[in-house]
């Protein structure tokens, strides 16, 4: 940590308990900690992903619930991220809508990049609230809105709260960390693509929960946030999502159940290449494919390595109205991944034997987007090594010093 980064102000945390039971950050702050909204107006940066464990919304309940009625907390003004206040958009240029329930504008922070909250919305307000749902990888852009959110926040000089939410693939990290030479720290620009997600160097499964993100980012990067996050009751590092007791609300159309965000960071470097990740199927980025795949010669060579906790299953599949414009309404085939073992499972080594795979059995037809697909893996030296033949396995390992080492870089910022 750098020597003049702000100390991690006080948290809120929930009273200590032999058994408690799951409760989101959303909960403890209307249980015990509304100290920290009373008498304040507030805007509120949450989409469809803000609920407790009755599904009921962060939105509804700051305005509804008696207890914040009795604390006389104000809503003022809602800011939604990429996917829009629903999670049913899955297009750049967002635009700004009204929220039919409670008639408050919704301001959208997803335009061509993922953008901070103007300081013009926010100079009339007390606080600023953020409660979204992030999936654990890298590469989800609603953390580059909390970064550029708690920016905006310090600019105008108004407390940052985040209410905590789970990792919904646990607290395990996993390489490759971004390459520093491809982190973008400072805040995004129209024409800087991959800002919202590449923004410091990172695990690609990195680990951790929104409120200790937070954290970090604000040493960090020396934010100087007045920060205050609002810690989880009876979570644990290492649970999985159904422990939660939370209902999984698909945060984006292609994040459809947890069994997709735990493989989304093997296949998410796809994107980058002539490949389909099963956008516009049942299972996205449960499977990749392309027309000129020879799936059951790519999926032998996969299996062939004894990846733990996985295997690979030859298929055909056929996106429909795929977003992504790959292959839609065609028949290809692809390549299923179907994991055993969730907690052998490592999304960072099956996503490095994607990439040997394809080039080893289709150099002439693969086409990839150096640029695109760095940002994603992470790792420029890694896919250059992956694109000579080298053996994943062997790639991921030299890899993992640095995860270790980040692992004790974070560990003050972790609350659980």
């Amino acid at each position: 940590m750098p020597a003049c980064a702000p100390a991690p102000r006080a948290q809120a945390r929930p009273a200590r308990d032999a058994t408690p039971a799951f409760a989101p950050g959303m909960t403890v702050l209307l249980e015990d900690s509304l100290q920290v909204l009373a008498g304040r107006r507030v805007a509120v940066i949450t989409n469809h992903t803000g609920i407790d464990v009755e599904g009921r919304s962060i939105v509804d309940l700051l305005r509804e619930d008696p207890r914040a009625r009795r604390a006389n907390i104000a809503v003022v003004r809602l800011f939604s991220p990429e996917h829009g206040i629903r999670g049913d958009v899955d297009h750049t240029d967002v635009p700004d809508a009204v929220d039919p329930r409670s008639g408050l504008m919704v301001h959208s922070l997803y335009t061509r990049e993922t953008i901070p909250p103007p300081d013009a919305l926010l100079r009339d307000v007390d606080a600023l609230v953020f409660d979204l749902q992030d999936i654990g990888t890298r590469t989800w852009t609603y953390v580059g809105v909390m970064v550029y959110a708690m920016r905006a926040a310090a600019r105008v000089g108004i407390p940052f709260v985040v209410l905590d939410r789970p990792n919904p693939i646990t607290g395990r990290m996993e390489a490759p960390l971004l390459d520093s030479a491809l982190a973008n720290p400072e805040d995004p620009t129209p024409t800087r693509r991959g800002a919202a997600f590449a923004l410091y160097p990172a695990p690609l499964r990195h680990g951790m929960t929104m409120g200790e993100l937070a954290r970090w980012f604000a040493a960090e990067l020396r934010i100087p946030a007045q920060l205050t996050v609002v810690a989880m009751r009876g979570y644990r590092r290492g649970m999985w999502w159904e422990e939660t007791g939370l209902r999984w609300v698909v945060p984006s159309p292609a994040m459809v159940s947890p069994l997709s965000a735990l493989v989304y960071p093997a296949l998410v470097a796809l994107e980058g290449t002539n490949v389909s990740v099963g956008r516009g199927t049942r299972e996205p980025f449960q499977r990749f494919g392309a027309p000129w795949l020879d799936a059951t010669g790519v999926a032998s060579a996969m299996n062939e390595l004894g990846l733990s906790g996985v295997r690979f299953d030859a298929e055909r599949f056929t996106p429909v109205n795929s977003p992504d414009n790959k292959f839609s309404g065609r028949e290809i085939p692809g390549v299923r991944i179907v994991v055993e073992d969730r907690d052998r499972f490592q999304a960072g080594r099956v996503g490095a034997a994607v990439l040997w795979a394809l080039r080893r059995a289709h150099a002439d037809s693969l086409r990839v987007n150096p640029r695109t697909v760095d940002l994603r893996f992470g790792s420029t030296a890694a896919r250059v090594a992956l694109e000579t033949a080298a053996d994943p396995n062997e790639v991921i390992d030299r890899l993992q010093p640095e995860v270790v080492a980040f692992q004790r870089r974070v560990r003050p910022y972790l609350l659980y």
